[in-house]
This record gives C-alpha cells, structure tokens and sequence, in this order.
C-alpha cells in the first residue's frame, strides 16, 4: 500500500509540472519587409501576437527594433488595432544600409527576429516610374508578335504555280 501511494505522488508530480510551466509563450508574426524600402520611408508592418499560437493577444504593447551592424537602433512602439491579437507600428529606417529587425511582443520572452535586409537610399520622386521597364518590355513583345502575324499572313497569301 505505501508503495502505491509514492508511486501515486509521484505520477501527479510529473503530471503537474508541465501544466505549472505552460502559458508563458506566445507566437508573433509579421508581415515581412516589403521590397525597395528606402531611408525615410514608412513600413508599417502588421504584428500578430497569439497566445500558443491560437489565443490573439490584446492589451499588449509590441515594441519594433531596428538595429545596424555598427548597432545604431531605433524603436518603435506599436499600437492596438481594431482586430483582436493584431497590432501595427510606424517603423522609419534611420540611414540606409543592412538593417535587422525585432519584434518584442510585449507577452514574456516571444519575440522574433528578421533580417538582415538591405535599405536603400531615399526616393527623389523625380526619376523614371520602375513599372516603365515593364511595360516597355511588354509593348516589345507585343510589336515582335505582330510583326510575326504580318510575315505569316504574307507567306500564305503567296501564289503558287499550278501544276499542269
């Protein structure tokens, strides 16, 4: 009988303990850093925190760090949406060059980290729109398609010799 019972402890200790050490961790995603982010521009990413990756998370204040290799940083505090465990920031590059970013959650020790991407210079705004190298590419093609039609369409309206 005395047996049973240390055994029974035992079981209900080893049962209990990873009940007492769970709730400390949470997921947090981000939407990543869009392609051609330039110094002065705004990157508003939105956060998403999730209690054990299912519960959103409110009432949080996720903190966006921007960090460069010589470890310049600049932090961003992000603010509550409307939508529940969902959160956004005003994130601005100080300098271009290969920036990392980490995202505190604000719930324990779950954070995430991304990068290092690379961040150009600032956009004048007077330059050539980068969609025209698309669409001049496209007018190319276009023109070298019908050039083809028209040869085509040449070609079969030749005579040919009748035989006799």
């Amino acid at each position: 009988m005395r047996q049973l019972v240390v055994l029974g402890a035992l079981a209900a200790a080893l049962a209990l303990a990873p009940a007492a050490s769970s709730g400390g961790w949470a997921s947090v995603g981000f939407a990543p850093l869009p392609d051609g982010t330039s110094t002065g521009s705004t990157w508003s990413p939105t956060i998403t925190v999730k209690q054990h990756g299912v519960t959103p998370l409110r009432g949080l204040q996720p903190v966006v760090e921007v960090y460069d290799d010589s470890g310049a940083a600049a932090r961003f505090v992000a603010r509550e949406t409307s939508e529940a465990g969902v959160y956004t920031a005003d994130v601005v590059f100080p300098s271009e060059g290969s920036w990392s970013v980490a995202i505190h959650s604000g719930f324990g020790d779950s954070n995430v980290t991304y990068g290092p991407v690379a961040v150009g210079a600032p956009t004048t705004g007077g330059g050539v729109p980068q969609e025209l190298p698309i669409v001049g590419l496209g007018m190319l093609v276009v023109a070298l398609l019908g050039g083809v039609a028209v040869v085509a369409a040449r070609r079969s309206r030749r005579l040919t010799p009748a035989s006799g």
